[in-house]
Formats: structure tokens, sequence, C-alpha cells
């Protein structure tokens, strides 16, 4: 069976009476984003609060992570079958219908992400697009400023980086709250988070095929959106 047909099973949850194969969840190219945003982001908030001579590491380290957000906006609408958006990003009926039955201890596994998680993805890159952002244009008013910094007047940019300094609490406790549930999933559901995310197979029905993104497609929107950012940072 190839890992790489069209062809998607239309129940994503597990039947633990089915026989299981290594069925691929996570192509390369979000594989490769994932750990890169948890290696730059860990840079940004070692360098920021170190500070001074840390400073043009902070400035490189949240450049990429900009790169990053944009290269997953994209692949969430050309990637492998489950990083796009579509198969993760579920109504409110779906979010609360989970959420009820996680409570009661009668949550179905996902081979992708679960509705409640789609939701804290969307969140976590929403509150980092914040925070790349807003540091664009943030000053420290010693000897750093953002690229973008001389397009706007001081009091925006004071505003701006004002938002910066808090928002890293959001996306410190994003982060937390994302940790702490690939932990609840491993002990308390006993469904390993983390090791599709390192792999990219997970034990799953046989007759589950997904579709995997265009490795080519990647490196091309990689090295395009690599080029804007270097020009960005000049």
């Amino acid at each position: 069976m190839s890992s790489n047909s069209t062809r998607v099973s239309e129940d994503p949850f597990v039947d633990k009476a089915d026989p299981t194969c290594r069925i691929r969840v996570w192509d390369l190219p979000t594989r490769l984003f994932h750990w890169l945003l948890v290696l730059s982001v860990t840079t940004c908030f070692i360098t920021g609060s170190i500070g001074m001579t840390a400073m043009s590491l902070h400035m490189l380290s949240g450049l990429v992570v900009f790169g990053l957000l944009l290269f997953r906006l994209c692949w969430g609408f050309v990637g492998g079958q489950q990083s796009r958006f579509t198969a993760f990003v579920r109504g409110p009926r779906a979010v609360i219908g989970y959420a009820v039955e996680m409570l009661r201890g009668s949550s179905p596994r996902h081979l992708g992400h679960n509705p409640l998680g789609g939701w804290s993805i969307l969140a976590m890159m929403l509150a980092l697009a914040l925070q790349a952002g807003t540091g664009l244009f943030a000053s420290d008013d010693i000897l750093t400023q953002g690229p973008l910094y001389h397009l706007v007047d001081s009091t925006l940019a004071y505003q701006l980086t004002r938002i910066h300094r808090y928002n890293r609490f959001v996306v410190a406790f994003l982060a937390a709250i994302h940790v702490m549930a690939v932990f609840f999933y491993l002990w308390g559901k006993q469904d390993n988070l983390l090791k599709p995310m390192i792999t990219g197979y997970k034990d799953w029905p046989c007759d589950t095929d997904t579709s995997s993104g265009n490795p080519w497609a990647a490196a091309v929107i990689a090295g395009l959106l690599a080029i804007g950012v270097y020009f960005l940072a000049r």
C-alpha cells in the first residue's frame, strides 16, 4: 500500500479491532517546519531574555520564525493531506463534541490533529505571527531596531514594541499548553503524538491512505520565502 495515495479514508478514527500498519501522517516538510520552529522560538526566548549582545541572534531567529510561519501558511493549502487546514480545522460543533467526549474519557483517536488540537495549532500560529510581525517594527531604544522600524512613526513603534513584549507571555502560555497536551495524550490516552512528528508514521488501520506533499513544491516555496525574508532583513 502506498502512503502517497490520494485516497483518504472517510473515517479518521482508529478501530482497534482492525489490523494496523505504519501509515504516513506527517510529510517531511511539515516535520522540518515543526522542529525548526521549536528551535527558532526557543532561541528567540533565550536571546530576548539575555538582550544586548544577543539581540542580533534574536532578530535573526525572529525572521526565521516569520519565514517558517509563511511557509506553513502556504503548506496548509498544498501540503500533505494531514497538513492541510481542511484536515484539522473543524467547526464549533465538532470541537465541542470532541471536548465533551474527552471529558467523558471516550474521545476517539485521530490520525492527525483532533478538533481541539487543530484550533490550538491555529492559536499558536496566530500568536507567533503577531510576535514576529510586531518584532519587525520594534525597538529596544538602545541598540536594536526591527528591519521595518523606519516605516512607522515613534508612537506606533512604541505601541508595537509593547505588544511584542507582552505577547511573548501568550506565546509561552500556548507553548506550555501544547507540551502538556502531548504528555496528557501520551500518559493518559496512550497516544504518542511526538513519535509521528519525528518519524512521520503512525500505527493505524491498514485500509487508510494519506497523501504526502510534493517535496519539490516545498523546496520552491521555502526558497522563495527565504529570498523574501533575506531582502526584508537588509
